[in-house]
């Protein structure tokens, strides 16, 4: 078997001695935390999600497999692919459990912005929630998939790997999620689906 997986020398190592895991968790942890911020929009819940996702990797290492094809190319990870299902599975899990338990973060409440600054910041955040409620309108997997691909940049091959589709499907999930956005942002302009928000 050839082995291609650029992670499998940290991998064995970790599998070998649980303090080597550590480089695995500094080399996905941006990434992990950014797909569970983006998918629960709440820092603290994504850190949560993100702790989850990590202690329960190190739990399970052992019976991780290595399954790179030389068809991945010489970039693949099955390990990442790996740990962004157990990621998947945490948010799934966060979600439900910050449904049940729904309240405002508190920083939302102790942030005070410059007089000076305020129309400009509200511009600005106009514009991104606008841009990332028009991803959250689409359905999970083609949301999951814009997510994967452009915030945590993996292959078409990783995120097939992670959303247990073929490429030629992830392929149409991020194609038709981009169609999607644009048509809802164009149709919208400057408007917004959610009540709360206010105008400069």
């Amino acid at each position: 078997m050839i082995h291609l997986d650029r992670d499998r020398g940290m991998v064995e190592a970790a599998q070998h001695d649980p303090a080597a895991f550590d480089a695995l968790y500094r080399r996905y942890l941006a990434q992990v935390y950014s797909l569970a911020y983006y998918e629960l929009g709440d820092h603290h819940a994504a850190e949560d999600a993100t702790e989850r996702t990590f202690l329960s990797a190190l739990a399970n290492l052992a019976r991780f497999e290595e399954r790179a094809r030389p068809a991945d190319g010489d970039g693949a990870s099955t390990f990442k692919v790996w740990l962004f299902q157990i990621a998947r599975n945490s948010i799934a899990s966060q979600r439900r459990t910050t449904r049940r338990t729904a309240t405002a973060p508190l920083e939302a409440a102790t942030t005070a912005v410059h007089p000076l600054d305020v129309e400009r910041d509200a511009v600005a955040r106009e514009e991104a929630a606008a841009a990332w409620q028009a991803v959250d309108r689409l359905p999970a997997d083609r949301r999951r998939a814009l997510v994967l691909r452009f915030v945590d940049e993996m292959t078409t091959a990783e995120i097939a790997g992670v959303l247990g589709r073929s490429e030629g499907a992830v392929r149409v999930l991020i194609h038709r999620g981009l169609r999607s956005v644009a048509r809802d942002l164009t149709g919208r302009g400057e408007g917004r689906g959610h009540g709360g928000a206010t105008t400069g």
